[in-house]
């Protein structure tokens, strides 16, 4: 869990607090008002002293429950069922001296198993539907009778008086078994739901984030073309009236290999759009693939290999970017170990797996974890390299892993399924 989600958690939980720590107060102020009328107004004989006491202790837990909310300490699940644990003791002990099952308000056990269905793990909703069900059933036998309010009152044979109680018991188990079974399968649905389109808020603003930035690259592309032509005319006069030296002639290879990187910008975004790709060997495919990284790096010492494998080099047909997503990750590596990497190349029947190893200082991890665009470590990085080989390899249903090594350095592990189809709900 994430520190979004978990603070999340923790303000939903804070906030049912102060919900029930409201609905608290009602029942209390009106079994206080009920208690007045029943014992000044139309005196019923209930025990008013041993009830005054109860609610007496009960508004005082309710008081410390509400100065609870205002800690900077974490609510838990757990804690919360215990609040709701205690609601129904004390609603329990005021039946008893009220009545017990023949009250009127026994009906109100199924509050706190109403919000235990809504709140809390579907556990802890069925140990509160369980234990309101055998304060219910302790209350059949055990309470202080209410003549006022007890069933043979009203004129019934003792045989009546049983079944009618006994038929408001089986009423109940019946209406908190549904709430606690119905009632929390809705609330986890609407939560999983409410999950669902977070996550897929975060994905369009991501899919938003690579249109700008391809459309800012498709831009910039444009905009180097001239500049980089009035370089090749400039190399080339210089090259022709002077004696090329080794310099001029590295600087002609990186303008060539800039022009070839614009040409191919241009036939993966036609490629793209066409969806038509061939199928390589691969070897042939990452051969090619470490050639360019090699013109692009001509002073790195890179080694490359192909591990040993049960399973025959397969034919792979993968996207455009996924090119361009690993040499963002190559480039990294030899950013941050300008003199050597290693580069290991293996797969299964089911996956290709590229590790690569750098021997620089390696990387923060939170820069990793809260990875966005256009932020870098780096203090002249762009902060677009990760950011765009993350997205492009789990869109396609692969994985990026950057783990720091004891020596120093970075293993970056990338799996790329073979089967290398679009996933557009990679995230949801």
């Amino acid at each position: 869990m994430n520190l979004d989600s978990q603070y999340t958690l923790e303000y939903a939980i804070r906030h049912n607090l102060y919900r029930l720590g409201l609905i608290r107060a009602v029942v209390i102020f009106g079994q206080c008002l009920a208690l007045i009328y029943f014992t000044a107004v139309k005196p019923l004989g209930l025990a008013s002293a041993e009830i005054a006491w109860v609610l007496a202790i009960y508004a005082s837990i309710s008081v410390a429950t509400a100065n609870r909310g205002r800690l900077k300490i974490p609510i838990t699940n757990k804690e919360f069922f215990i609040h709701l644990l205690v609601d129904i003791i004390f609603f329990s002990i005021l039946l008893y001296f009220s009545g017990g099952a023949s009250n009127p308000f026994i009906s109100y056990y199924l509050i706190p198993i109403s919000i235990a269905a809504i709140t809390l793990p579907r556990a802890y909703t069925a140990s509160i539907a369980l234990i309101a069900l055998i304060g219910y059933s302790l209350l059949l036998n055990y309470h202080i009778p209410v003549m006022a309010i007890a069933p043979s009152h009203m004129g019934h044979t003792m045989a009546g008086n049983n079944l009618h109680v006994l038929g408001m018991w089986a009423n109940f188990a019946i209406s908190a078994a549904i709430i606690s079974y119905f009632v929390s399968q809705i609330a986890s649905e609407l939560e999983l739901q409410q999950k669902n389109i977070a996550e897929h808020r975060e994905q369009q603003l991501e899919n938003e984030q690579l249109l700008a930035i391809g459309t800012l690259a498709a831009g910039t592309a444009h905009e180097l073309g001239t500049p980089l032509n009035t370089m090749r005319l400039l190399v080339d006069e210089m090259q022709l009236h002077q004696t090329a030296n080794k310099d001029i002639d590295l600087l002609s290879q990186q303008i060539d290999q800039c022009k070839i990187t614009l040409k191919q910008l241009q036939s993966t975004a036609n490629e793209s759009a066409t969806n038509q790709y061939s199928n390589q060997t691969l070897h042939s495919y990452f051969d090619q693939l470490i050639e360019r990284w090699q013109l692009m790096r001509p002073e790195l010492n890179a080694k490359v290999s192909y591990a040993q494998s049960d399973y025959p080099a397969p034919e792979i047909r993968f996207h455009p970017t996924i090119a361009q997503s690993i040499l963002n990750l190559l480039n990294n590596a030899a950013d941050a170990s300008p003199s050597e990497v290693e580069v290991s190349i293996s797969w299964s029947d089911a996956e290709v797996i590229i590790f690569i190893k750098d021997f620089g200082e390696g990387f923060e991890e939170t820069m990793v974890k809260n990875q966005k665009p256009f932020s870098s470590s780096k203090t002249d990085g762009l902060g677009l390299g990760l950011f765009l080989s993350q997205n492009t390899v789990t869109r396609f249903g692969g994985s990026i892993r950057l783990d720091k090594l004891p020596e120093g350095g970075t293993m970056t592990t990338l799996c790329l399924p073979l089967n290398l189809t679009q996933n557009t709900g990679a995230k949801s």
